[in-house]
C-alpha cells in the first residue's frame, strides 16, 4: 500500500518526513464519500463514452461501493504514504479488484479530482446550513411573534435613544440571518458547475461527456476553462467571506445577550442548558454558549485571511499550496454549523423579562425625540425644536425629573407652543405607535412585517 502510483520518474524513495509533510489525508478525510461519488459518475461515464468497456466500468463502480462500505464501517485504516484521499481510494480499488482499478484515472488529474470532491462536499454542507439559518429565522420570528406587547429601549452608542418594540429588535436580527441565507443560496448557484473533465490543466484527449457527468451528479453545467477549473479557489473563499459575516451577525448578537442576561440589565434569561457555573462563586450564571461564538468569530475571519493570502500570488494552475485551502474551509464549515445549531435552540428557548425592559425604556429621556417632533409638527423648525428639548432635557436631569413628569407649566417654559396634549405623545406606547411606517416599531408596523414573513414562509 505504501508504493507510489505515481512513482515511475523516480529512483529513490520519499524521504518519511516530507510524505507527513505534504500529506493532506489527515484531513481529507470527510472526502471519502465524495471522492468516490465523483468516481463513480467518471467511471460509468468512461463505460458509456467505450473509453474502457462497460464490464470494467461495472467492476469498478463494484470496488468503489465496498471501499466506500468499508469506510464507513471504519475498517480502513488511510495511509500517510499515500498522501491523499484519492491516491487512498484508487490504491484500495486496485488491490481490491486487480489492474482494472488503474482504469479509473483515464481521463481525470487529481488536480480536477479535488476541484469536484470538494463542490460535492460544500454543496452538501450548504444545504445543511440553509436549513439552520432558517431554524434561527424562525426562532427570532417566534420571539418576536410572543412578544409584541414589549417595549425596550433602542440604543446607539450604548446610551439610551428611542423606546422600541423588542419584537422589532428580535426581526433586526432575522433580516441579518435572512441576507445570510440569500449570500449562502447565491454561493451554491454560483459554484455549482463541474471542473471534472479539466485534466491536469488542459483538459484531457478522450472523448469524455463532461455534461453528462454534471447531470449525473447534480451539477447546473460545467466549467468553461479548463486552466481556471484546476485552479478556482473562488468558491472556498465566497464560502468564508459568508462565514465571517454571519459570525460578525452572530457575534453581535451573542454580545447584547450577554449584556442583556447580566444582574446590571437582566433583560433576558438563558436556559441552564447553555450556561454554566464558577468554580470558586456559586452565584454564577455564565452565558458561555453566546461568549464562545463570540470568541469563535476570530478564528473564522482568520480563516477567510488565510484563504486569501493563499491564493493572492499563485500562477496559474494548480500549486501544492493549494492543499492549504481545506483546513481553513473545513474549519469555518465546523465551526459555522455548530455556531448556528446552538444559537437557534438557544434563542427558541430564551425567557424575556418584559418588566425590566420597560423600566430600562422609561429612563434616559427615551421620548425626547418625540417632544422635538411635537413642536415640528406646531410649527417650528427642527432645528429650533432639537434646541427646545435639549433644553428641556438639561432641566430635567438638574431637577431629577424624567420627560413625561414635567407639569404643562414646565414644558411652557421652553415653549409656548406646548399645550397639554403633549402628554398624548411622550408615553413609551405613543412613542413606539407613532413610527408606523413600513420598518418602524409601531406595533401595527411590526404585525406587518411579521404577517409578511408568515406568508413567505
Amino acid at each position: 500500500m505504501s508504493q507510489k502510483l505515481w512513482g515511475g520518474r523516480f529512483t529513490q524513495p520519499t524521504d518519511k518526513f516530507v510524505e507527513e509533510f505534504t500529506a493532506s489525508i489527515g484531513f481529507e478525510q470527510r472526502l471519502a464519500e465524495y471522492d468516490i461519488r465523483g468516481s463513480k459518475a467518471h467511471a460509468e461515464m468512461l463505460g458509456r463514452q467505450a473509453i474502457i468497456a462497460v464490464a470494467e466500468a461495472d467492476q469498478i463502480i463494484a470496488g468503489l461501493d465496498g471501499i466506500l462500505k468499508d469506510i464507513e464501517a471504519g475498517k480502513i485504516e488511510f495511509s500517510v504514504a499515500l498522501e491523499d484521499i484519492h491516491m487512498n481510494v484508487e490504491a484500495r480499488l486496485i488491490e481490491r479488484i486487480g489492474p482494472v482499478g488503474g482504469k479509473l484515472h483515464t481521463g481525470r488529474s487529481r488536480n480536477d479530482q479535488v476541484a469536484v470532491d470538494v463542490r460535492l462536499y460544500l454543496r452538501d454542507e450548504i444545504d445543511t446550513l440553509l436549513a439552520y439559518l432558517a431554524k434561527l429565522e424562525s426562532a427570532l420570528i417566534s420571539q418576536a411573534e410572543n412578544n409584541l406587547d414589549i417595549i425596550m429601549p433602542g440604543y446607539t452608542h450604548l446610551q439610551t435613544a428611542q423606546p422600541v418594540l423588542y419584537s422589532h429588535h428580535m426581526l433586526a436580527y432575522r433580516e441579518m440571518i435572512a441576507r445570510d441565507a440569500s449570500r449562502l443560496a447565491d454561493l451554491r448557484k454560483r459554484f455549482n458547475v463541474l471542473p471534472l473533465g479539466a485534466g491536469a490543466l488542459a483538459g484531457t484527449t478522450f472523448p469524455i461527456d463532461r455534461e453528462w457527468v454534471a447531470e449525473k451528479l447534480g451539477f447546473d453545467g460545467v466549467t468553461r476553462n479548463s486552466l481556471d477549473s484546476v485552479s478556482d479557489r473562488d468558491f472556498a473563499i465566497e464560502f468564508c467571506s459568508f462565514a465571517a459575516i454571519l459570525m460578525m451577525h452572530l457575534s453581535r448578537l451573542a454580545e447584547e445577550l450577554i449584556l442583556w442576561s447580566s444582574a446590571d440589565f437582566s433583560f433576558i434569561e438563558l436556559s441552564d442548558a447553555f450556561c454554566t457555573g464558577s468554580s470558586i462563586m456559586p452565584q454564577k450564571k455564565n452565558p458561555d454558549v453566546p461568549e464562545l461564538v463570540r470568541g469563535k468569530t476570530g478564528r473564522v475571519y482568520g480563516n477567510l485571511i488565510a484563504l486569501l493570502t493563499l491564493m493572492k500570488s499563485l500562477p496559474l494552475a494548480y500549486n501544492k499550496d493549494m492543499q492549504e485551502d481545506k483546513e481553513p474551509l473545513f474549519d469555518s464549515i465546523d465551526t459555522v454549523k455548530g455556531s448556528l445549531k446552538i444559537f437557534a435552540e438557544m434563542i427558541a428557548e430564551m425567557k424575556v423579562r418584559g418588566d425590566n425592559m420597560r423600566i430600562a425604556a422609561a429612563r434616559g429621556f427615551s421620548t425626547a425625540t418625540d417632544v422635538a417632533d411635537y413642536c415640528v409638527r406646531k410649527g417650528l423648525p427642527f432645528r429650533q425644536a432639537h434646541e427646545v428639548v435639549g433644553k428641556t432635557v438639561r432641566y430635567c436631569v438638574e431637577t431629577g425629573k424624567d420627560i413625561p413628569e414635567l407639569t404643562l407649566d414646565e414644558f411652557r417654559e421652553f415653549s409656548a407652543l406646548i399645550d397639554d396634549d403633549i402628554y398624548d405623545y411622550v408615553t413609551l406606547e405613543a412613542s413606539v405607535n407613532a413610527r408606523k411606517a413600513t420598518g418602524g416599531t409601531a406595533r401595527e408596523a411590526v404585525e406587518r412585517e411579521l404577517a409578511r414573513l408568515r406568508k413567505e414562509n
